[in-house]
């Protein structure tokens, strides 16, 4: 039928209409799915074109799923939405506000099993914090120091310029801690993750009761957006869970959206100077062609608007008249 046929001849382009096509198959039933498979392959010998690509791309596509099934890479986990973030555009930056809540979210919910050990106390400031304000937060941490000058490790507040503390010592600590899972660092996560703003808010916001059919072993959470569908983090985010210095409600999609700017910035906190800095040298690149451009239009005018022209030397008359005086 016409929706089989359009959502056949989508599958060539996007991946929507491999969605919408395993989609018509996967409600049919097997016998009928087979019925339909032996008809169609009857018909794909008759027709040319584009109609008989599509039908040949039915034919195989339900044999696969009458054999057994068909498997594609992406088929373990949903692909997550595109989500209109305010600083990927070429001239957007991050959010300060957003960063200052998404620490806020950070620190009350995900520092309870992530390290952010790249991000140091001091990176903040002037982003999301005044000065004072991140002495005072980094005082709040006791810092391990030394040797002193007896060879002892000791205890210290912390400085702007310490590192945000880990909440384990090591990483076999970490897995003991969390039943054999291991949280990773989150200093590069959206980075390392593809699609990663949007990956990461929505696993953050995925979390569901798992779809009939679909067994999660005991100490696993399902969430479609986790390749293979169970992950060991259990749903985190909660409305109100936060209370936000700015007196944002802190639902859980605004928190969600908050801590994903935060660890986006986190990834890369350059990129509001690295924009700046290739705004300011495409500013100076335009003058500098236009400079030049002027430059070498005054420089070669001369040579461009004079006029070059070529005339036979003059004869002398003395010599004219000589030739016309007969000789005797």
């Amino acid at each position: 039928n016409a929706e089989y046929m359009g959502a056949v001849k989508s599958l060539r382009h996007t991946r929507q209409g491999r969605g919408i096509m395993f989609s018509l198959f996967s409600r049919m039933p097997k016998r009928e799915l087979s019925r339909f498979v032996r008809a169609a392959s009857s018909k794909a010998t008759k027709v040319a074109g584009s109609d008989a690509w599509t039908l040949a791309s039915g034919v195989m596509f339900g044999s696969a799923l009458v054999a057994g099934g068909v498997a594609f890479a992406s088929d373990d986990k949903l692909n997550p939405a595109s989500y209109p973030w305010d600083h990927t555009g070429a001239f957007d930056a991050f959010d300060a506000a957003a960063i200052r809540r998404g620490h806020q979210v950070y620190k009350n919910v995900c520092a309870s099993c992530h390290s952010l050990d790249k991000i140091a106390f001091r990176n903040l400031i002037g982003v999301a914090y005044t000065e004072d304000e991140v002495k005072a937060m980094a005082a709040e941490v006791d810092v391990k120091d030394g040797p002193n000058d007896e060879g002892e490790y000791f205890e210290r507040p912390g400085k702007p310029s310490d590192y945000m503390p880990s909440p384990y010592p090591n990483e076999e600590n970490a897995r003991f801690a969390n039943g054999g899972a291991y949280p990773p660092d989150l200093s590069l996560m959206v980075k390392a993750r593809a699609d990663g703003a949007n990956y990461m808010f929505s696993l953050l916001t995925g979390y569901r009761d798992p779809p009939e059919g679909v067994v999660i072993r005991e100490g696993l959470h399902y969430n479609p957006y986790f390749p293979g569908g169970a992950i060991a983090m259990a749903r985190q985010l909660n409305d109100g869970q936060v209370e936000y210095d700015d007196g944002t409600p802190a639902s859980t999609s605004q928190m969600a959206k908050d801590v994903t700017v935060f660890l986006n910035w986190a990834a890369e906190p350059e990129q509001d100077e690295r924009k700046l800095m290739g705004i300011k040298f495409m500013l100076a690149f335009a003058a500098a062609a236009v400079i030049t451009t002027f430059y070498k239009r005054f420089r070669w005018s001369t040579y461009k608007t004079q006029q070059l022209s070529f005339k036979s030397p003059a004869k002398n008359p003395l010599s004219t008249a000589a030739k016309g005086t007969p000789h005797h």
